[in-house]
């Protein structure tokens, strides 16, 4: 099943990037991981595959908030040799993704993420997927 991609969220990354330009990738994902928009500098692949990765971190984060009863997950980042990678959450079952370069002034990324999250909430806000199965194990119609 394709999930049809947003375009109007496009050009929201596309001024996110324009306006901190230490950050490199910006992208808009389901929770599961679907990519639902990307800035113009990353091709396709690439923003499927980065919304892979956010997903798995801000899961894992979200895991240990759960399992630790510390609450739920705001913003996830992960300090690279060469970049920095920051995963905000973006309505319900929604996060955006930058990637920047090592250089970012981290403070105004974290705040221009929130920022873009806040001017436009319900568009970043998505249905989560149906569960295929019921409680029994059995696949629904």
């Amino acid at each position: 099943m394709t999930t049809p991609q947003p375009r109007s969220l496009d050009w929201l990354l596309d001024d996110l990037i324009d306006r901190l330009p230490d950050v490199r990738y910006a992208v808009v994902l389901s929770t599961d991981g679907l990519l639902l928009g990307h800035s113009t500098k990353i091709d396709r692949s690439d923003a499927e595959r980065f919304c892979a990765m956010a997903s798995t971190l801000h899961g894992v984060a979200r895991s240990a908030g759960m399992h630790f009863e510390a609450g739920g997950v705001h913003q996830t980042v992960v300090e690279l040799d060469r970049a920095v990678l920051f995963i905000t959450a973006a309505g319900d079952n929604a996060c955006l993704a930058v990637l920047t370069a090592e250089s970012a002034n981290m403070g105004m990324v974290a705040y221009e993420m929130n920022q873009t999250v806040q001017r436009v909430g319900v568009h970043l806000s998505v249905d989560p997927r149906p569960h295929p199965f019921d409680e029994a194990g059995l696949r629904q119609p």
